[in-house]
């Protein structure tokens, strides 16, 4: 890596990462309740949220205190470096309420507006992604990319699902639609490893609407990195719209049948 800020950059998101997933790992109680709700009465937020994006955001600002942040639990401020942190704490709460391992932390850094740095800490799977723009992504010392393009019928497409009642209907009656079109679907919880399982050839294949900029900046670079395609809705960026990540061969097509069953439509 021939830039120094690039590489500082991600050293400082891979150790505020495992800072954070040491936390919510180790320091999960026995009791963890529900602190707050977002969206709707399901969409959660509990005390560990809001203490690992703490921990994420003090020791960045330790290290880099001209730097802006985005933070899903509320941390928000322009910076003056150019240089801005996306942070979710904890992406996949809800698994993680219930004791499910599929959930991660997710820390990306963007420099005048671009995603230059990617991390993506799965601790109960005991992974690491990361990616730096140019630069490949990576999970530990293996580089990963994507699986080579199937036909549609024969691709793996994972998916999320909302927590408002009517996208959630929404959602479910897209995905209805397309199983007889694709090998299967699969729902793991996390937006942040569903990229990285693009990325590692786990899946052909991803698409969610309503996510948040924190949900899929880490995990788009590092799909893209890995030799993947992300966007939205045809000739458009991935956003809460639609985010679409697939093999090259696969993204059109997918993205094709997704604009003809309204999946980005509540």
């Amino acid at each position: 890596m021939t830039d120094p800020l690039l590489a500082e950059l991600l050293d400082l998101a891979l150790e505020a990462a495992r800072r954070a997933g040491a936390l919510l790992r180790d320091g999960r109680p026995d009791d963890l309740a529900v602190a707050d709700t977002k969206t709707s009465p399901i969409d959660v937020v509990t005390e560990m949220d809001i203490a690992a994006e703490k921990l994420i955001t003090g020791f960045l600002a330790e290290h880099r205190p001209q730097d802006g942040f985005l933070g899903e639990e509320g941390a928000s401020s322009p910076g003056t470096s150019g240089v801005r942190w996306v942070i979710d704490p904890l992406d996949g709460t809800v698994n993680y309420l219930y004791g499910l391992p599929t959930w991660a932390v997710s820390i990306a850094a963007e420099r005048d507006g671009e995603t230059v740095v990617g991390v993506v800490d799965a601790p109960m799977r005991g992974e690491v992604y990361r990616a730096v723009l140019g630069g490949g992504a990576y999970e530990g010392d293996r580089r990963l990319a994507v699986r080579p393009s199937p036909s549609l019928d024969q691709a793996l497409v994972g998916t999320g699902f909302g927590y408002v009642r009517s996208r959630r209907e929404a959602q479910a009656a897209v995905a209805q639609r397309m199983i007889p079109q694709v090998r299967d679907i699969r729902r793991g919880g996390s937006a942040a490893i569903d990229l990285c399982d693009v990325a590692a050839g786990r899946l052909d294949a991803y698409y969610e609407r309503g996510l948040n900029p924190w949900d899929l900046a880490a995990g788009a670079l590092i799909a893209r990195e890995a030799g993947g395609l992300t966007g939205g809705r045809p000739g458009q960026p991935e956003s809460g719209e639609l985010t679409v990540a697939a093999s090259p061969g696969l993204f059109a097509p997918l993205q094709e049948i997704l604009e003809d069953l309204g999946a980005w439509r509540d």
